[in-house]
C-alpha cells in the first residue's frame, strides 16, 4: 500500500483509539444491526461520550473545536473496515455542518449539544420520489404563513430516516425562481411529520433508509436555516465535502476487500498450490493494488486541498467518480477470486460487494460527476 503522508502522530494515536472503541461498541453488534435494519441508539450515545460526534463544533456548543477533516476521515475509514451500518459520517460531516455554518446562535445552543452527545441524531432530506440528483426539480414546498412556514411534500431514500431526531428538509419557497429553496429544521414529534417504511436495500443493510412525509407541518420561523431562498446555493457548497467523504469510504471499502482477498488466495489451494501462486491471481491483485494506490493518492490530495479551503466542486467530483469506479472494479474482482465462496453470505466479501453498488449512485451519480467535470473543462456548449 502506498505510504500515506498526510497523517501526523496524533492522527495515528487517534486511529488506534478508534479501532479499540469500534472493537467494543460496533463489531459485536454489526451482524444484528444488519438483520434488524438499523443500529441501536446506544451506539450514538457511546460515540458522543467518546467525543466522536461533530468534533469540529465549538466547545461552547458541546463539541471539541477539532476542525481537522483528517480525524473524520479516520473515523470513516475504520468504520468502513468493520461495517457501514453506523452512519456517523452523515451525521458528522454532511448534516451537522449545515447547522454549524448557517444556524443562529439560538439554533446552535438548542441543537448542537445533543448532536455532539448523540441524543439528537441527524438526517437530511433532499431526494424525492420523482427526483434524484436534480435538486432544482424538488417539489416539496414551504409556504410563508407570517408567523410560521407550512411544509408539504414527500422525500425518499433518506439515510438515518427512522432514527433521526432532527431532519434538515429542503423545500421550494418561491414560485418564480426554480432555485428558491429553503432549509427547514423538522423535529421528531412535529404534527404532520410521518415516517414511512424502513426501505429494504441491495446493501448497507444496517443503515435505516426511509420515506418521509410532510402533511401541513407547521415549522416555526426559528427553525429556518439561513435565508429561506438560499438553500440551493448552501447545498451546493456542502456537496463538495460530502463527495470527498464518500471517496474516503469507497477507497476504504475497496481496501478492505483487497485485504481479505489477499488472505483468501494465500490460504485457499487449487491443483496443489495456493490460488495466489497462479499468474492470473497475481496479475489481478497487482492491478487492484495499483488502482487503489492511485485512489488513495487522489483522496489524500483532496483532503489536503480541503484543509486549505481549496477543494473545488470539480475536483471533489473527480474523487467521487474515480474512487467509486475503482471500488466497483475491485470488489467485483475480489469476489471472483473467492470463487464459489464469494457467493456465500458467510464470507465477508459478499457484504462489500453489495454495499459498494450504491457508491456510483448516491451523492450524485457517476454520470452527474462526469457532467460536472466536463462543464469545468468548458465543454457545456456555451460561448465564452
Amino acid at each position: 500500500m502506498i505510504r500515506r503522508r498526510i497523517f501526523d502522530e496524533e492522527h495515528t494515536l487517534f486511529r488506534d483509539s478508534v479501532r479499540r472503541w469500534m472493537a467494543e461498541h460496533v463489531a459485536p453488534h454489526a451482524e444484528r444491526w444488519r438483520s434488524e435494519g438499523q443500529v441501536d441508539r446506544d451506539v450514538w450515545r457511546a460515540a458522543g461520550d467518546a467525543g466522536y460526534l461533530a468534533m469540529f463544533v465549538d466547545p461552547a456548543y458541546g463539541g471539541l473545536g477539532l476542525d481537522d477533516f483528517r480525524f473524520d476521515q479516520i473515523l470513516t475509514e475504520e468504520l468502513t473496515r468493520i461495517d457501514s451500518s453506523f452512519y456517523m459520517p452523515l451525521h458528522n460531516r454532511i448534516v451537522a455542518p449545515y447547522i454549524d455554518s448557517l444556524g443562529t446562535d439560538a439554533q446552535k445552543q438548542r441543537f448542537l449539544p445533543g448532536v455532539c452527545s448523540g441524543e439528537c441524531i441527524l438526517a437530511i432530506a433532499m431526494t424525492e420520489p420523482g427526483t434524484g440528483s436534480d435538486l432544482a426539480a424538488i417539489s416539496t414546498r414551504a409556504e410563508d404563513k407570517g408567523d410560521h412556514w407550512l411544509l408539504n411534500g414527500a422525500k425518499t431514500y433518506i439515510s438515518n430516516g427512522q432514527l433521526a431526531d432532527l431532519v434538515v428538509v429542503a423545500a421550494k419557497t418561491g414560485s418564480g425562481n426554480q432555485k428558491s429553496v429553503g432549509l427547514f429544521l423538522v423535529e421528531r414529534g412535529f404534527e404532520g411529520f410521518e415516517r414511512g417504511r424502513n426501505l429494504k436495500k441491495l446493501g448497507l443493510d444496517g443503515q435505516d433508509t426511509s420515506e418521509l412525509f410532510f402533511n401541513n407541518v407547521v415549522v416555526p420561523k426559528d427553525n429556518v436555516l439561513g435565508a429561506p431562498t438560499e438553500g440551493f446555493r448552501n447545498m451546493m457548497v456542502n456537496l463538495a465535502e460530502e463527495r470527498l467523504g464518500g471517496a474516503v469510504q469507497f477507497a476504504a471499502r475497496a481496501e478492505r476487500a483487497l485485504e481479505i482477498t489477499h488472505e483468501f488466495v494465500t490460504e485457499r489451494k487449487a491443483f496443489g498450490q495456493a490460488i495466489g501462486a497462479f499468474q492470473n491471481t497475481r496479475f489481478k491483485m497487482a492491478e487492484m493494488r495499483t488502482q487503489l494506490d492511485a485512489a488513495w493518492a487522489l483522496v489524500d490530495h483532496c483532503v489536503l486541498e480541503h484543509l486549505e479551503g481549496a477543494l473545488t466542486a470539480d475536483l471533489a467530483a473527480e474523487a467521487k467518480l474515480f474512487t467509486s469506479e475503482v471500488e466497483g472494479r475491485v470488489v467485483d474482482e475480489c469476489l471472483q477470486l473467492h470463487g464459489g465462496a464469494g457467493y456465500m453470505d458467510e464470507y465477508e466479501i459478499t457484504r462489500h460487494y453489495r454495499d459498494a453498488r450504491v457508491s456510483r449512485i448516491y451523492a450524485g451519480t457517476s454520470e452527474i460527476m462526469k457532467e460536472i467535470i466536463g462543464r469545468g473543462l468548458g465543454l457545456d456548449g456555451r460561448e465564452r
